[in-house]
């Protein structure tokens, strides 16, 4: 809808109202997919700060608070939403899940269900430097493994962290089974680097 187009006349305290006003972050999720592919089809495409305030509004509340698996309309709504605006989406909703305490079992599944299914390779590769940059826990190495099991080719840098966090990270881990099947898909997918 031509409306749209003030979201790229907002500033980010004006889009939060606009937000708020609209009840964007607890629409019901088949209207949030369809809000979703509107602003795919939105020219100019948002800047990042805007796209980071709708990341924040539409998603990370949602996401946050799953106790259950995602419904297919908002893992239809994050693929479309990830599509276009990865970095913003990685940055404010993906971290927040990487930060929250405790297990935290459907976000972790959520990402990656992404990580598997939805994410192109840049935001993969962004997703797991900001994995590498918190302690890793059992929580996230889900997570890890589903980025290797896409076989991207990671930059010799991302490698490299990745490789120093699995050796710094091996006494807190060494009677985990993730961890042991996470240093063998390394082992085996990477051995000439390795």
């Amino acid at each position: 809808p031509p409306e749209l187009h003030i979201l790229n006349n907002c500033s980010p305290g004006q889009l939060e109202g606009l937000c708020s006003f609209l009840q964007l972050s607890t629409c019901p999720e088949h209207l949030l997919l369809r809000f979703c592919r509107w602003l795919l089809a939105l020219s100019p495409d948002l800047s990042y700060t805007s796209a980071a305030v709708l990341a924040e509004q539409l998603f990370l509340e949602r996401v946050q608070s799953l106790t259950q698996p995602p419904s297919r309309h908002l893992m239809a709504a994050l693929a479309s939403f990830c599509s276009k605006y990865y970095q913003p989406f990685c940055r404010i909703v993906v971290a927040a899940v990487l930060r929250q305490p405790g297990e935290g079992a459907e976000q972790t599944k959520l990402v990656c269900e992404l990580v598997e299914e939805c994410l192109e390779p840049d935001c993969v590769r962004l997703l797991l430097s900001q994995v590498l940059e918190v302690p890793l826990s059992e929580k996230l190495l889900p997570v890890v493994q589903a980025v290797l099991g896409r076989q991207e080719v990671l930059p010799l840098e991302l490698f490299d962290l990745l490789v120093l966090t699995l050796c710094r990270q091996a006494p807190a881990l060494a009677t985990s089974l993730n961890y042991a099947k996470l240093v063998m898909a390394v082992l085996t997918m990477y051995q000439s680097q390795v």
